[in-house]
């Protein structure tokens, strides 16, 4: 094994090793109920539910570790995985309640999720010797990945490419905080802080209804950068008319 491979992979201690692997079974469980959620607003019967669980649930973490070339993808080693991912699509077609309160739960539900998959595609990566950028762009797949397969399965547009409270730059700055949390050598800081950022993160994104910029005449979808970007506009208006342009000869 390579010097730069003995030194990536001493940033990930033992300890924080076994956390990963619960939190990757905690946002596998968690995604294979939000694809049961999914399968049940599109009218899919049991055998779908599963499907759409079980994709939704394992397809970021499988897309991770194929990308790591660091042995067989976990799902398929691990009998943990499978078994977490049928439970949660089971548990969504057994309980029925409101849609409201599927849509409370699922929003904080998700967030989780974003924060566990990021962490947890930080750390394998760094664990396998690789560095701080392969690092960010795995934790990013991994925490996307599922989703975006769910939906293309089903047929859709994948949320992450728009309108989804900046799913993917939530990914992006948790993975970014673990990485930095990882090199300055407190990675149960990082655990901590990258769901946490996770969650305050994704739902004031929700709460607000902040979004990427979809063309080049874009105009900010949240009350409060619309408030702003009226209040500039009319300012500049004011100006104008007090200083009026002198019209050339």
């Amino acid at each position: 094994m390579s010097t730069a491979c003995v030194m990536s992979a001493s940033l990930i201690p033992v300890g924080i090793t076994v956390v990963t692997r619960y939190l990757d079974l905690a946002g596998v469980f968690s995604c294979a109920l939000l694809g049961g959620a999914v399968a049940r607003t599109v009218g899919l019967d049991l055998f779908g539910f599963l499907v759409v669980g079980v994709i939704s649930g394992l397809g970021g973490g499988m897309i991770r570790d194929v990308l790591l070339q660091h042995g067989t993808p976990v799902a398929l080693t691990d009998y943990a995985y499978v078994p977490t991912a049928v439970t949660g699509a089971v548990v969504v077609f057994l309980i029925k309640i409101s849609e409201a309160s599927w849509t409370r739960l699922f929003t904080a539900l998700d967030a989780a999720v974003l924060g566990f998959w990021a962490v947890t595609g930080v750390n394998k990566t760094l664990a396998v010797g690789l560095g701080w950028l392969p690092a960010i762009l795995l934790g990013t797949v991994t925490a996307v990945g599922g989703g975006a397969l769910r939906d293309v399965v089903l047929g859709r547009v994948p949320a992450v490419f728009g309108g989804n409270g900046l799913y993917a730059t939530v990914a992006l700055a948790v993975a970014g905080t673990t990485v930095i949390c990882v090199y300055q050598g407190v990675p149960a800081l990082g655990v901590a802080l990258g769901i946490t950022l996770a969650l305050a993160f994704r739902l004031t994104a929700l709460r607000f209804g902040w979004n990427l910029p979809t063309s080049l005449d874009w105009r900010p979808g949240s009350k409060l950068a619309a408030s702003l970007r009226d209040g500039t506009a009319a300012g500049s208006g004011k100006e104008e008319q007090s200083h009026p342009r002198k019209e050339t000869p």
